[in-house]
């Protein structure tokens, strides 16, 4: 393993619990791995712009028929699905907001799952091509989402297994920091039990 991608969505800085486990798992893999390098995009403090009508248009042309905007804004989607590409791991770090996925790591998707770059249509049906890649996904609630009633709300795992699954990324495990509403003694309970299972992957990867 020489590159980690760490991606974390949550816009609460320094108080993110989802931000926090998500970084403390990329040390932790580096420490495995001393030569790996952490390329850390933090979308909470630097926000990817939602798809508008330029980069909609720019990346369904060829590079020689783009205006300086598309142009632009091509290139920059370029760049994201570049460093997903170059990386061995992949960590995403997001909260359960409204039961699904920070709109912030929506936007990063968006620009990542690119027709011919990322994912390829064949006659036997979509083809993923971002393949041999290990992703963790720390997923961060107030509630109990990983089993229980309320699982059947939790639309942001089966999404995120869904796209990535799309691109050609199936190897995911998720870490959860959930039950954090019900009291600072379940909170520290489940920051306490999201850093073993983490520790646990480390030690696995």
């Amino acid at each position: 393993m020489s590159s980690i991608l760490l991606i974390t969505s949550s816009p609460r800085g320094d108080e993110s619990l989802s931000s926090k486990v998500a970084t403390d798992l990329a040390n932790a893999l580096r420490a495995k791995n001393p030569d790996a390098q952490i390329h850390h995009r933090d979308l909470g403090a630097e926000p990817i712009p939602h798809l508008d009508t330029v980069t909609t248009s720019a990346i369904r042309k060829p590079a020689e028929a783009r205006n300086e905007q598309e142009a632009a804004a091509a290139a920059y989607s370029d760049k994201l699905v570049a460093e997903l590409l170059a990386a061995d791991a992949v960590i995403i770090g997001t909260g359960l907001i409204n039961f699904n996925i920070y709109s912030t790591l929506k936007s990063w998707i968006d620009n990542v799952a690119r027709a011919g770059q990322t994912f390829r249509y064949t006659e036997n049906g979509p083809e993923g091509l971002v393949t041999g890649k290990k992703v963790y996904v720390v997923l961060a609630a107030g509630g109990v989402y990983s089993e229980g009633a309320a699982m059947g709300m939790n639309h942001a795992v089966p999404y995120l297994r869904t796209v990535l699954g799309f691109m050609g990324m199936t190897d995911i495990e998720v870490v959860y920091v959930e039950g954090l509403a019900f009291g600072p003694e379940a909170a520290e309970k489940a920051i306490a039990a999201a850093q073993v299972r983490s520790e646990e992957l480390a030690l696995a990867a």
